[in-house]
């Protein structure tokens, strides 16, 4: 009996229902899929556990949980799965990489519509009940359009080599960042290192971050980072909010050395209320719902799904994590 152990999370209404985990014990014979709601009672599940599926696996688990072999995240994020047990261990970690590549596009695309077109500030005009069109558009100076602006996309996983795609059909102009930057991306006019950073951000009308967080990339925006960006520019990030210096963007903002910026993550969640970013008029919040899409867990039950019949059958699992680098590498 090969034990699959799913540890769900009530908050965020993520629960197997009866008739999945007979689904899979009735395709793969000889697993037993067991459900654990209570966090206190996963380490006694995963006693007999070869497979986890979860957000978060505890620490204090992982290191007693001794027949694991493969530990899938129900996310496209893992790094709270890197402590050091797991990445000195030979335990295998996937991830849901794959899962965002529609939704999260299209949100930073939302984003950048909303800014360009002072959409947050007809809200505010419209909670008022004021009709004041000089205030949205000033006369056309603070409206920006899409065709034929430049777009940086830091990252190439799923989620930016998507975005490049549906960017270019509206017209940007877009240059990604990546790791490997021999690799190209669609819709990329360019792709660059990492070391490019800086004049990438000076070439850019938009910059979207949508990076892993690896020790590489935390605080990548900097305030050299933000100083090299054109007054006339906005950034957004859809990645974590350790990647953002929030000090720095808040002066950024404030001064006008950027634009405008639109967040969906941030350092410390739920943002505190007496947080600055509040009270930026040109700062656009979302509470980290850029990811949000119809049957998220059906769809991240069939990446699982698909990986156990891998598992089960010794073929290589899909969106294998490199525990060194940090993140999942991708096939383009």
């Amino acid at each position: 009996m090969r034990v699959v152990t799913f540890f769900q999370m009530k908050e965020v209404r993520w629960m197997l229902a009866d008739s999945e985990r007979t689904r899979l014990e009735a395709r793969f014979p000889g697993v037993h899929v067991v459900a654990v709601e209570d966090a206190s009672e996963l380490g006694r599940a995963l006693a007999d556990a070869e497979v986890l599926a979860c957000f978060h696996v505890p620490r204090a688990d992982f290191i007693t949980a001794t027949r694991l072999r493969w530990v899938h995240s129900a996310s496209a994020g893992i790094e709270a799965n890197l402590f050091p047990e797991m990445v000195a261990s030979d335990v295998v970690l996937t991830n849901s990489a794959g899962l965002h590549a529609v939704s999260i596009p299209e949100h930073v695309l939302g984003q950048m519509l909303v800014l360009a077109r002072n959409f947050h500030e007809a809200l505010r005009l419209q909670a008022r009940a004021e009709w004041n069109r000089f205030g949205v558009i000033s006369f056309g100076s603070s409206v920006v359009e899409l065709q034929g602006a430049t777009l940086a996309i830091l990252g190439a996983g799923a989620i930016g080599r998507n975005l490049a795609q549906r960017a270019a059909a509206l017209g940007l102009r877009v240059r990604v960042m990546r790791r490997d930057a021999i690799r190209p991306v669609a819709g990329a006019e360019a792709v660059v290192p990492p070391a490019a950073l800086h004049d990438l951000l000076a070439w850019a009308d938009w910059v979207v971050c949508a990076l892993p967080l690896t020790a590489e990339t935390r605080g990548i925006i900097d305030a050299a980072a933000l100083r090299t960006m054109r007054s006339s520019a906005f950034l957004i990030n859809i990645g974590r909010g350790e990647h953002i210096d929030d000090d720095a963007l808040v002066r950024a903002l404030r001064t006008g050395a950027i634009a405008g910026a639109a967040l969906d993550a941030f350092r410390q969640e739920p943002l505190p209320a007496d947080h600055p970013f509040w009270s930026l008029p040109n700062l656009v919040l979302t509470p980290h719902i850029s990811g949000y899409t119809p049957n998220y867990f059906q769809k991240m039950l069939a990446i699982f799904e698909d990986n156990l019949d891998r598992f089960l059958h010794g073929r290589p699992l899909r969106n294998l994590v490199d525990k060194q680098l940090g993140y999942a590498r991708q096939d383009s």
